[in-house]
């Protein structure tokens, strides 16, 4: 295996961040310096920063984040999602991201294939959400908002159906930053409440605010 793909699996950190730490002169193999391009064994021995490192399990779970949490480990004063995980999944990284003022389904992992093919654009996974805004859609923005609305990083095509007053569920399967706010706010409309229900095969359910589960 190479040697940044082993950092990454044993720490959660990404490819380029342990190719890095290894041009930085932070890693170690067999207690010599280490070299980007390096091939681990079986029973070689990995350090950073003189700290021996190891793979842990795969481990993948399903949080449902509340309003008002950041997806980061850094919340600059602000809660973070790993305020309500125990320490031993402090290593896992989010799949994506909701802002802070979004909920719902945030997976979390250590399974650096996983989310890649949750990701990655070529694999188009579906994302689902409900979504509220301030005042209703009038039929030429509902149909706009199919048709494909342009913002400054290019063309923003969700499919949306009426759930309910001002209420609206919406899928997408790409994932730019704030897209479906910008997509709404370039009509005019403010997002009140942004859910996220479904991402990819994973559903929230019935699965309870700030709770998480294995998966």
């Amino acid at each position: 295996m190479r040697l940044n793909k082993f950092i990454a699996l044993s720490t959660g950190i990404s490819r380029r961040a342990a190719d890095k730490a290894i041009s930085d002169g932070r890693v170690t193999l067999n207690n010599k310096a280490a070299s980007i391009g390096d091939i681990v064994e079986d029973l070689d021995e990995v350090k950073i920063d003189g700290q021996s490192i190891s793979i842990k399990n795969k481990t993948t779970i399903m949080l449902n984040k509340p309003v008002g949490y950041v997806c980061s480990r850094d919340g600059q004063g602000s809660k973070t999602v790993y305020d309500l995980l125990p320490a031993n999944l402090y290593n896992l990284k989010p799949v994506g991201r909701l802002d802070k003022d979004s909920s719902g389904l945030l997976l979390l992992t250590n399974d650096g294939d996983l989310a890649q093919k949750l990701t990655h654009p070529s694999f188009q996974k579906q994302k689902i959400y409900e979504v509220t805004l301030d005042k209703e859609l009038s039929d030429k923005n509902y149909s706009k908002v199919g048709a494909g609305i342009r913002l400054e990083d290019g063309l923003s095509k969700l499919e949306i159906s009426k759930i309910g007053p001002s209420k609206y569920e919406v899928k997408m399967y790409e994932g730019r930053n704030r897209q479906i706010r910008r997509t709404f706010e370039r009509l005019g409309h403010r997002v009140i409440k942004l859910h996220r229900k479904n991402f990819g095969a994973y559903e929230l359910n019935n699965l309870k605010e700030g709770m998480f589960k294995n998966i």
